[in-house]
């Protein structure tokens, strides 16, 4: 990901302490800049850097993201117009740097807050769990903002300019499909499916349960499902489209295709579970087995197909004071010279206690 120039991130910052002050609208017959906050999480290794620098054009190498890093989007609206601003995080690491999901999600972000979760079809084995593990995490701490700002507005009085802006928990349409039946997920969601190329190499049977597993979750969480391939132009425009829409609010478009031989491409509220239809067949019946919702049942059938891999990820990362993409000559030689110094006195101390022992 890109480094951002400190004199960048004031001006970020200095533009968003100013729209919290005047609570957003037109100031001095000027049109107020957007801003809206993007967090992308989801597969290790699942393309989520190369997709995002896609996404905003930018002819760069992706590199593996280190923990969580931030970049940010502009984009003008017309000609002598302010650009829109989109707050871009990004969380590596797969499910092992779930915590972190706390930096990106705050009262102030939750306000204009979307959600990407891309998973990667290669690999349906681990699917489940780091769609499990993230999603949990995330809607965690989604919650646990929007109490704290229930909490806090119930100890001031309610006056016009202390309540606006502030977030409120995601409402659906009266007419969206099986509302009584999901639970929707507190902010905007969109999932995708990346390395199409590889995943449309799989069996048929095995492809089509990823895709119903799939539809379920998104439509119980009420999101928007996607598969793209950055070897495919055309899939990359489908989700460059849907990427805009979130962080600058632009038209996402009306294609929608649901077809298991084709890249699913279902914006939220398009699916019906009823043209899901039920949880994959297996041999052993399912509904034996203590379930007590819907998800927990889907997850019993596709687990039977597809055993979780084993979900305990490496929590340790490289050492950033080895990357070369961190390279700083005077002090890596301080650094050395210490670590040099500091395993003399270690030799040194077991010298000390083996002559003790052979004093005793």
């Amino acid at each position: 990901m890109p480094k951002i120039s400190s004199d960048k991130l004031w001006d970020l910052a200095a533009a968003e302490v100013h729209s919290r002050e005047t609570g957003g609208g037109e100031e001095d017959g000027r049109e107020s800049v957007s801003e809206r906050t993007v967090f992308l999480m989801g597969s290790k290794a699942g393309g989520k850097t190369t997709i995002l620098l896609r996404c905003l054009d930018r002819d760069e190498p992706s590199k593996p993201t280190l923990a969580l890093e931030y970049t940010f989007g502009r984009r003008a609206r017309g000609h002598n117009t302010p650009k829109d601003i989109a707050h871009l995080w990004e969380l590596g690491g797969g499910i092992s740097l779930s915590d972190l999901v706390q930096i990106p999600i705050t009262p102030v972000s939750i306000r204009s807050l979307s959600i990407i979760l891309i998973l990667d079809l290669s690999k349906p084995n681990s699917l489940w769990g780091t769609m499990e593990n993230l999603l949990q995490a995330a809607q965690a701490q989604l919650e646990k903002v929007l109490s704290l700002t229930q909490q806090g507005q119930k100890t001031k009085s309610s006056t016009k300019h202390q309540t606006s802006g502030q977030p409120a928990a995601r409402v659906l349409p009266k007419d969206f499909p099986d509302r009584e039946l999901i639970s929707p997920f507190p902010v905007p969601l969109l999932i995708i499916g990346s390395k199409y190329d590889l995943f449309q190499e799989f069996d048929s049977d095995k492809r089509k349960v990823v895709n119903k597993t799939l539809r379920f979750i998104a439509h119980y969480y009420a999101a928007s499902l996607i598969f793209t391939s950055i070897k495919s132009d055309s899939l990359m425009s489908k989700t460059k489209s849907f990427f805009s829409h979130l962080a600058f609010g632009l038209d996402r478009g009306k294609t929608v295709s649901s077809d298991p031989t084709k890249p699913l491409f279902i914006p939220a509220g398009s699916d019906s579970f009823g043209q899901i239809g039920p949880p994959p067949a297996t041999d052993v019946d399912i509904t034996s087995r203590h379930v007590k919702t819907p998800k927990d049942q889907w997850k019993k059938a596709y687990e039977q197909i597809f055993p979780p891999e084993n979900t305990n990820e490496q929590r340790e990362l490289k050492d950033p004071a080895k990357d070369p993409r961190y390279n700083e000559p005077q002090i890596d030689s301080m650094r050395a010279q210490k670590d040099q110094e500091l395993d003399q006195k270690k030799r040194n101390a077991a010298k000390s206690w083996k002559g003790l022992e052979l004093d005793k």
